[in-house]
């Protein structure tokens, strides 16, 4: 068990318990953070899957930084 996946079995288990602060210690202060924030406080358990889905599944760092800015004509 590598590094990276200790890490990553670190993140999730935080996201099982506090869901939120696994969101926020991956992707910071974003909008995945805001969702899990809410759906945390609307339910635990959709809180605790959106976590587990936003720590293994979403990453920004495949996305080009030219990806995001607007386009210029």
């Amino acid at each position: 068990m590598g590094p990276d996946r200790r890490a990553l079995f670190l993140e999730v288990l935080i996201a099982i318990l506090i869901p939120p602060l696994g969101v926020f210690l991956r992707h910071g202060c974003r909008v995945e953070f805001c969702i899990c924030l809410l759906l945390t406080i609307l339910g635990y358990v959709p809180g605790i899957i959106y976590a587990i889905y936003a720590i293994i599944v979403v990453d920004h760092e495949r996305f080009r930084p030219e990806y995001w800015q607007p386009i210029n004509a």
